[in-house]
């Protein structure tokens, strides 16, 4: 899957969860609790497995499977309001993360955008949070603002028509399945970012390279 060398992008979409910022473990640990909370025994692994790369809202038929209650407007909100209140409090950059947001927005003369299936609130924080705003500006595209989330490919669509670049001239950094499904159905090229393990979770998908550190990303671009 590795690539000799690296071509030139007109445009960089990353995800934000588990590419910018290492937050899947602290949002799940509160989706777990609360689905704890009411009546779910879900384990950790059985959460990260269902929900991972996907939006809450979208699960809400299991949900309430599983719960036997349903899934209201207020749930979400107190589920919002906990798990922004951890991130603030543990939110981490990925580690090398920023050296390849800033090779990015040099490679690509500023044209880098953040596409995310999160709610856009939620981006925006972490993304503030790390001190990558200055490189994002109100680049910023969520999922749940478009007419599907991803797997479907409507939120790297708009950030490409934004930035007034084909897609097919884009660079997708995406880090699960879902999102690199969205990459590939808008058109792009997609790199999956692999912290552990073999690059597996992508095994059935044809993205473009698999790398397991965030330096290489940036030393990718630097080329």
């Amino acid at each position: 899957m590795s690539q000799p060398h690296s071509p030139v992008f007109d445009a960089v979409l990353f995800d934000c969860d588990g590419v910018l910022v290492d937050s899947e473990p602290i949002t799940n640990g509160v989706l777990r609790d609360m689905l704890n909370e009411s009546g779910w025994p879900i384990s950790t692994e059985e959460c990260l497995a269902i929900f991972i790369g996907k939006a809450v809202r979208d699960e809400r038929a299991l949900i309430e499977e599983r719960t036997g209650q349903p899934l209201t407007e207020d749930w979400m909100q107190r589920f919002y309001a906990r798990r922004n209140a951890r991130l603030l409090a543990e939110v981490q950059m990925v580690a090398g993360a920023l050296d390849s947001v800033a090779a990015a927005h040099q490679h690509t003369a500023g044209r880098i955008a953040c596409a995310s299936g999160a709610d856009r609130p939620k981006v925006v924080m972490q993304i503030a949070h790390v001190g990558m705003a200055p490189y994002f500006g109100e680049r910023i595209f969520s999922g749940h603002d478009q007419p599907r989330s991803k797997p479907a490919p409507d939120v790297y669509l708009a950030a490409a028509a934004h930035l007034g670049v084909d897609p097919a001239r884009c660079l997708v950094v995406e880090d699960t399945p879902t999102g690199a499904q969205a990459g590939l159905a808008a058109g792009a090229t997609v790199w999956g970012y692999c912290a552990q393990g073999h690059g597996r979770a992508f095994a059935s998908l044809p993205v473009h390279r698999v790398f397991h550190h965030m330096d290489e990303l940036a030393a990718a671009l630097n080329r």
